[in-house]
């Protein structure tokens, strides 16, 4: 697995849960959504992505987005993933 190829289709993904309001991902944590979808690099190759959204610290309202990425070979035991928190004022952290 190209890990700069792969990190690259990861970030582009998860940018677009970075740019969802809190309470958009707050409804994803809620019903305990999981995003799992095929993506294609400019390579050719493709990419299997997982997102998972948990709360943080429930009490103050923080979310944490988890994506993760893999080759659909044995990397997928152990993917690549990135991760961010968005306060429940909007702010995100990573």
């Amino acid at each position: 697995m190209d890990k700069i190829e792969a990190r690259q289709v990861l970030a582009e993904h998860l940018a677009r849960y970075r740019s969802q309001s809190h309470s958009q991902l707050s409804a994803l944590v809620e019903s305990k959504h999981v995003d799992a979808l095929t993506a294609k690099a400019p390579s050719g190759k493709e990419y299997h992505l997982e997102f998972n959204f948990f709360w943080d610290n429930k009490s103050s309202g923080h979310i944490r987005v988890v994506g993760s990425v893999c080759d659909g070979g044995w990397r997928c035991y152990f993917p690549l993933t990135e991760t961010f928190i968005m306060r429940s004022e909007g702010s995100i952290v990573g």
